[in-house]
């Protein structure tokens, strides 16, 4: 059934109207019962109006009645009757027109036979129209419901499917809620105290180069725990109230994070000011990273941050010596890079990560000028 139904959805409309013109012609050429030039005209455009059926049902529908009343035919006044009680919500119109039809099919032609054909066979020709008239009208009105139902069963299932969506949502807020009740309880709490005992030594050491890298500790715990608050408050947006965001870094403070990384840094280089925010950021968090790296398995290696521009690609080389003492087995993933990756990919540009000739680790970002 499905199957019939999908094959004549896709014959066209003009070629059903057509085979339904032809079928009425057919119905008049075998029933043609008034041959007289009249009776054939009124034929002809009966026939004829199907084709503008889907326009004008009422008008074609009107037309059709002459023909029911002269000829003794079905096709053309079924289908009008069909059409119109498709597209038309009028139900006392579709009354009238059901009796219009059933007085045209019952009424004698010519009218001054109505005496030999009697009373009471009139009124059974027009109970005999009614039931003929009235079965294409319940069809049309039941195919027109099929629609609505159909179209309301498509909206109920949008609604759910905004259900779904509004529920994934509050999921995800929850989960985001939990995720930052755990990085406040448990990082903001240890990465206070690595503050408060830098903070600590810094006071109590009389050696320079400790009180200088505890300061350096302090200082850096500081900045971890503000960028932690805002990544908590983020986390705890459910998307309802827009949430401020603090300022993100750009190569104005670039200077700023070599001079606290707590690592030897010559800041070499400079950029157009035509580069975008988002190629601004990503050249910043490719140099924090890399001089995170530098701390962690580099101990007492210099690096040298290299800004340049070349035609229309701009980026920054990470350089860092070998290093000068034993590095301390500290945890390491490999994210911050493939990171860094995946915010090259998304601007058009390549990041470069490998050993350097000289025994110690270079990085490099290219990115386009253009990037917005």
């Amino acid at each position: 059934m499905s199957r019939t139904r999908e094959l004549w959805e896709r014959v066209p409309a003009p070629v059903v109207d057509l085979a339904l013109v032809v079928a009425a012609a057919v119905d008049v050429w075998l029933n043609l019962w008034d041959d007289t030039r009249l009776g054939v005209a009124l034929a002809t455009l009966g026939c004829a109006a199907l084709a503008f059926r889907r326009r004008f049902p009422l008008g074609v529908f009107l037309l059709t009645l002459p023909l029911a009343l002269t000829q003794d035919v079905a096709v053309a006044p079924v289908v009008a009757l069909f059409t119109l009680a498709e597209r038309s919500r009028n139900r006392p119109l579709l009354a009238v027109c059901v009796a219009l039809t059933a007085v045209a099919n019952s009424t004698p032609w010519p009218l001054a036979s109505l005496t030999e054909v009697g009373r009471t066979m009139t009124l059974i020709l027009f109970v005999y129209g009614l039931a003929t008239a009235a079965a294409p009208v319940l069809l049309g009105q039941l195919i027109q419901a099929r629609g609505d139902l159909a179209r309301r069963l498509v909206e109920i299932e949008e609604v759910r499917e905004h259900e779904r969506a509004l529920h994934a949502q509050a999921v995800l807020a929850r989960e985001r809620a939990q995720l930052a009740r755990e990085m406040h309880d448990v990082v903001s709490h240890q990465v206070s105290l690595i503050a408060v005992r830098a903070g600590a030594l810094q006071v109590a050491t009389k050696d320079a180069d400790a009180k200088e890298a505890a300061r350096t500790i302090r200082s850096l715990s500081v900045t971890t725990l503000d960028e932690l608050r805002t990544m908590v408050t983020l986390l705890r947006a459910s998307g309802g109230r827009a949430t401020e965001l603090t300022p993100q870094p750009t190569l104005a403070d670039l200077r700023k994070l070599v001079e606290s990384s707590g690592t030897q840094v010559e800041l070499t280089g400079e950029l157009p000011p035509a580069v975008g925010t988002p190629a601004q950021r990503a050249l910043y968090r490719t140099v924090q990273e890399a001089l995170t790296n530098v701390r962690k398995h580099a101990p007492g290696a210099t690096a040298c941050v290299e800004l340049w521009q070349d035609g229309d690609d701009v980026g920054v080389t990470v350089t860092n010596t070998p290093p000068t003492r034993p590095s301390l087995s500290l945890p390491g993933s490999q994210q911050g890079l493939v990171g860094l990756r995946e915010r090259a990919d998304l601007l058009h540009g390549a990041l470069e990560s490998g050993p350097s000739e000289e025994g110690g680790y270079r990085v490099r970002l290219r990115i386009p000028l253009s990037t917005d």
